[in-house]
């Protein structure tokens, strides 16, 4: 079996995994964020990843034992990349280290984007797939990447960028207009329940509420939209409409960048992976918009749980780099 462990901004996770890939324990607590706040700083969410983590390990530990382990591994940066760096990565790194020294078995590193990547390709059942691009969407990150899977063990993903927002990300320009409406965080849930209204709205619905995308080749801004909806919000227009226009401008921006690199890189196959790719009127909307012939486009969603932060991917990761 296989233990891995991610501490991300928001979420304390372990998992394990067994010979066959099959996730034997995915065990997670989300970091709480007081009511109209935007998000934690890193020496909070450090601290309650110190406070998860023993208690997470002590319900992996009731069903499996010490020498059933193979391998520990941990998301020890955001990225892989030299320059990745974030103080809360540093938790689980260190707690599976330990194990890795009392337990005498391999202490594997790698990184939460390469975790969403792993659980991502494992929930739509395409691990083979040696080409394709990737958009990362959470509430940090907004990347669009080309991915290609090599076969040797230290080196799963060969990821290069493509894309990004220049400023705040698809999940930070939910979070902030959803606190601006006095929606709890992490606000992407409610916010799509939010939008959902709209369909049994009356005269609402005659109100024109566009929040344009800001898309410069393969590098998109949404500081403009975060403004435009707090503009509206002042302006009391319902709820609903603004969610849904928040919906459109990230899928339209998305449409945008996903169009050029089918065309340029030749690549159709993309995944969509991170908490936002999690949400359903963004799956339809760029299914409708992508996959028709004349793009060719061909969408993967994996299962909504696998899309927010979890350690299934790190543990299907220690699987890989030890078979």
């Amino acid at each position: 079996m296989f233990l891995g462990i991610d501490t991300s901004n928001y979420t304390t996770s372990l998992a394990v995994i067994d010979k066959n890939r099959e996730v034997y324990e995915d065990n997670r607590i989300i970091l709480p964020v007081p009511t109209g706040q935007k998000g934690l700083q890193q020496s909070t969410a450090l601290f309650y990843h110190v406070k998860n983590l023993p208690e997470l390990t002590k319900e992996v530990f009731k069903n499996i034992k010490g020498a059933d382990l193979q391998a520990v591994a941990a998301s020890v940066s955001p990225r892989p990349y030299e320059d990745s760096y974030m103080p809360v990565f540093t938790v689980g790194a260190g707690l599976a280290e330990s194990i890795s020294n009392i337990l005498g078995i391999p202490f594997l590193k790698t990184t939460h984007q390469e975790g969403h990547l792993a659980a991502g390709l494992w929930s739509i059942k395409r691990e083979d797939m040696e080409r394709f691009l990737v958009v990362h969407l959470s509430g940090g990150t907004t990347e669009l990447l080309e991915v290609k899977r090599r076969r040797v063990k230290e080196l799963l993903y060969e990821i290069r960028i493509l894309g990004c927002s220049s400023d705040i990300s698809a999940g930070q320009l939910i979070d902030r207009v959803g606190i601006a409406m006095g929606l709890p965080f992490p606000c992407g849930p409610t916010l799509e329940k939010l939008a959902a209204q709209n369909s049994n709205m009356n005269n609402a619905g005659d109100i024109d509420v566009i929040i344009p995308s800001s898309v410069k080749d393969y590098i998109i801004s949404f500081s403009g939209a975060e403004t435009k909806a707090k503009s509206y919000l002042a302006k009391g227009v319902p709820g609903p409409l603004i969610a849904r226009a928040i919906e459109n401008c990230i899928t339209t921006a998305l449409e945008k960048v996903l169009r050029k690199a089918i065309e340029e890189t030749e690549v159709k196959d993309v995944v969509l992976v991170g908490g936002v790719a999690a949400n359903t009127y963004l799956r339809q909307r760029l299914r409708q918009r992508l996959e028709h012939r004349a793009i060719g486009g061909r969408l993967y969603f994996p299962e909504a749980r696998y899309c927010s932060d979890n350690a299934v991917g790190i543990g299907l990761i220690a699987h890989s780099m030890i078979y």
